[in-house]
């Protein structure tokens, strides 16, 4: 049994890249809703807010009581517990930003995921979790075989993708 988390700002890749690979994918997103762990809808954000502590024990139960690979995919995967690695996919601010407003994000959580992009948030919580169990993959020049291709190798070899490899804060000192 092995448990891959892929995470990552929203319109990184993750949906996309995640069922292409090899394993029973499961979307975290769909299970905090099916399960009933949405709590309430944040009205300044509009985001849904789940009980991570719940998610987290879900995950946990599920990910140590299976005999094959799993693929926990969603931007809240490295807040919960079982992981056996966690791969974070980061794209530069540029390319998000154009995928955000596809997707019809308003101006005010484009700019929160582009300042998270930046930042690198996702990887920060990630590794204050998993330390050394956290891999980064920039996935800005990357097609979707490519990116499935090197999240592959990571699970079957580790690969050298270390947390922190990946840098976009001259983004955010250019786009203030």
């Amino acid at each position: 049994m092995t448990a891959i988390f892929i995470t990552g700002t929203p319109c990184t890749g993750k949906t996309t890249t995640a069922s292409k690979l090899n394993g029973r994918l499961i979307k975290i997103n769909d299970v905090a809703i099916s399960h009933g762990f949405v709590l309430g809808i944040d009205e300044d954000k509009g985001y849904k807010v789940i009980d991570i502590p719940r998610l987290s024990q879900y995950v946990y139960e599920l990910s140590t009581n299976c005999n094959e690979t799993l693929i926990f995919e969603g931007h809240l995967s490295h807040l919960c517990d079982g992981a056996d690695k966690v791969i974070v996919l980061r794209v530069h601010p540029d390319i998000l930003e154009k995928r955000l407003r596809k997707r019809n994000y308003t101006d005010s959580k484009i700019r929160e995921n582009l300042e998270a992009e930046a930042l690198g948030v996702c990887t920060a919580e990630a590794y204050e979790k998993y330390a050394e169990k956290v891999y980064e993959i920039d996935v800005t020049d990357l097609t979707v075989s490519q990116t499935a291709q090197l999240i592959e190798d990571i699970i079957e070899n580790g690969g050298n993708y270390p947390a922190g490899s990946v840098e976009f804060m001259e983004w955010l000192v250019d786009n203030p």
